[in-house]
Order: C-alpha cells, then structure tokens, then sequence
C-alpha cells in the first residue's frame, strides 16, 4: 500500500472514526459554549486546565520543529511550524490574561487526572521513536479539534455569550483555519510516502487524541476523569 491511495487517508480517517471525531469537535462543553447554556464555572475549569496544557503543548511543538528539521522531505515544513511556535508565546499571554480577568488563579490550579494523561500522552510523541511523519499528524489532529470546535461556536445560528466569543474567535478563525489547512497537508504529504507501519501508528495516534479530546471536555464540565 506504500504510496498508492493515500492522498486522502486522513479525510478516510475522519469518516471511519467519525462517531468518535463528533463526539471530540461536537461535545456538550462545546455546544453549550454555543447555545450559551454553559456554566461558567466549566469555562473557568477549562481554562486553568488548558492552561497548564498549553505549557506542555509547547515543547511538543518543539519537537515536531526539531523533527522537521531533521527528517522533511521539503524546507517550507519548517516554516509553517516555525509559525506555530511562535504563536504559542502569544496564546500563553492571552491564557494569562484571560485567567485574571476571570479571577482564575493559575498558580493554584492543579493538573486534573485527564489532563495529566493528555500531557504524558504529549511527551511520548516527544520520544526519539515517534518519527516525523507521526508526530506533524498528531500536532495537526489535535489543533484541528480546537479549531472545529470552536468555529462551530461562531456559526451562523450559535448564541455564544458576547463574553466567551473571544476565546472562540482565537481558534475558530479563518486564520488559524488556514494554518490547521497549512499543517492538513504536510501530513498528508508525509502519510502518502510512509510505510504501512507508521500510518498504522499514525492512526492509533489519532485515535488516542480524539479519546483525550472527550475526556479533557468532560474534565471541564465537572467529570471525575
């Protein structure tokens, strides 16, 4: 199968694992952010934990740059992630931001158990055995369901609260749409050329990524996860 039929493997991913994608860029955290039915104290939540992800999301990030570098079959790879990166520095401010005008104190927020496990989950994609192709797959799935999620949120029809529409413009952006479009196709690129092996590995990783998607939404709304 190497190289044949795989231009569109990740739209094929999405459809065969569609119930569980749904159930990561539909979940009743993010339709309740819509309808504006959402607790407010769930936001709050959401918002210490996401936090202390955002801090491990950054070395991630880091690696998948590093991995560019090392292993890109094209020079314009670094560039888009270079993007990321820098963006990141940005996205810790506005959290910072955000959490002081929420009165959320960041300092004491302590890691919940499903954030733990996503941010673990971070650091074996860190490892030397996860190779390029794997990892430039997982940074785009886990930024496209923040990016779906969100934008689903500024919808034509949604009522999300005039107080909450600035985190959901900060993901649910064309920009970021272009970008999340941007790392879509590097992964698809590296997908087309890569043995069966690692897009076997490369799915489980998808699939590993949605399921800690529901829990960290489920976190937020008060789940004991």
């Amino acid at each position: 199968m190497e190289g044949t039929d795989r231009a569109a493997i990740t739209v094929t991913w999405l459809k065969k694992h569609r119930q569980l994608y749904v159930g990561a860029t539909r979940h009743p955290f993010i339709l309740g952010i819509r309808d504006g039915s959402v607790d407010i104290s769930s936001f709050k939540r959401w918002l210490g934990q996401d936090y202390i992800f955002v801090r491990a999301f950054v070395p991630f990030v880091a690696s998948v740059l590093l991995k560019a570098w090392k292993e890109s079959d094209d020079n314009a790879d670094v560039d888009v992630i270079l993007g990321g990166v820098s963006a990141l520095n940005d996205e810790v401010s506005w959290f910072k931001n955000e959490a002081s005008k929420w009165s959320v104190a960041l300092d004491s927020v302590v890691p919940q158990q499903a954030n733990l496990n996503y941010c673990r989950f971070l650091e074996r994609l860190m490892s030397p055995e996860v190779d390029y192709t794997q990892a430039i797959t997982a940074f785009w799935a886990i930024e496209t369901v923040y990016r779906e999620s969100f934008a689903h949120c500024l919808e034509e029809g949604s009522r999300t609260p005039q107080e909450l529409k600035e985190t959901c413009q900060r993901w649910g952006n064309d920009d970021f749409g272009q970008y999340c479009s941007s790392l879509h196709n590097i992964a698809n690129r590296r997908l087309e050329k890569a043995s069966d092996e690692v897009v076997a590995k490369a799915e489980i990783n998808l699939l590993e990524i949605l399921e800690h998607e529901v829990e960290f939404w489920n976190m937020s709304r008060g789940a004991a996860v």
